[in-house]
């Protein structure tokens, strides 16, 4: 790798992953300026030459997600003032994915919106995470890297041994992505139908499959208030199942999630570190996996021209 030409920076959103990304690589983390004027403008200055380099910006847009947003846009724009020669915008975890169809009168496709700002920003190509939707890929006229944590996860579950391990899309939605886990782990696929009667809400109606003494892994993209997550291991654990975990690559946890997974009828929760777990939310059966390899691996490939596909798996 041509370490002369590659600089990294990142916002105030994810700072350890961003060292962890860093250190895969082998260079260092850029200095910049992301602070705040008196009256909460954002203020960032890069205080090395990027004329010419190969330039990755990494925030995710999570909470306060107005606020990282921003931040990311405006290193974006002080990358290009500075003629950087390419601009990646990495993006662990991209907020605003839920918003991306029309499915009511007069609501707006804020997934558009947000890929509009960052491409208008200036950006030339975008890496993420895991996108709540797959086809907001193409609501970018840039390219766009999207990674799937699943190699990860799917790691650490292979090293556990469950026995007679069943894996739970909790919606139909995540039906693909159960599928895939289920067919690396050797597993059973059982799926979860619910309904949601309003935002951030869920109904469960039926449990489709066999879910009886055996072990259950529920597998989800985005956690956030928990009340979905926490309903179905509910439905599960009544339908006989022997043991609950979960996996999710994004832990939004807003609110009271932390004490709902807490008090539920899950056994361990594992999460990836794409959005940080405040100190005043942890709990004894969340359990944090890295990506900074996964997209270390990625930023590599980008910078050297090479296939990122085999990371899409």
């Amino acid at each position: 790798m041509r370490v002369d030409e590659i600089k990294v920076f990142c916002g105030t959103a994810v700072p350890g992953l961003s060292k962890e990304i860093c250190a895969f690589l082998d260079v260092p983390l850029g200095d910049a300026i992301v602070s705040q004027f008196n009256d909460g403008e954002i203020k960032v200055q890069l205080n090395e030459n990027v004329r010419g380099n190969d330039v990755f910006l990494i925030n995710s847009t999570a909470p306060p997600v107005n606020h990282n947003l921003m931040e990311l846009l405006i290193l974006i724009d002080a990358a290009r003032r500075a003629s950087a020669r390419r601009i990646t915008a990495v993006i662990p975890y991209y907020g605003y994915a839920r918003q991306d169809k029309k499915d009511k009168p007069r609501v707006p496709l804020t997934a558009k919106l947000v890929a509009n700002l960052i491409t208008a920003a200036g950006a030339d190509r975008v890496l993420t995470l895991d996108l709540h939707a797959g086809q907001i890929q193409a609501f970018f006229d840039i390219p766009v890297d999207h990674l799937y944590a699943a190699p990860v996860l799917v790691d650490f579950f292979k090293k556990q041994e469950f026995d007679n391990l069943s894996v739970v899309a909790p919606d139909t939605g995540g039906v693909t992505r159960a599928r895939a886990f289920a067919r690396r782990l050797d597993a059973d696929l059982v799926i979860i139908d619910k309904r949601r009667p309003s935002p951030n809400e869920a109904e469960i109606m039926n449990v489709v499959g066999n879910i009886r003494g055996r072990h259950a892994l529920i597998v989800d993209d985005i956690v956030d208030t928990a009340g979905t997550l926490v309903k179905a291991a509910q439905a599960l654990l009544d339908h006989g199942a022997r043991a609950i975990s979960a996996s999710c690559t994004h832990p939004v946890l807003s609110g009271d999630a932390v004490e709902r997974i807490d008090d539920s009828p899950l056994d361990e929760m594992v999460v990836c570190n794409t959005i940080p777990i405040d100190k005043r939310k942890k709990s004894k059966k969340i359990k944090v996996l890295s990506v900074a390899a996964l997209l270390g691996e990625a930023i590599r490939r980008i910078h050297n021209e090479d296939s990122v596909s085999s990371l899409f798996v």
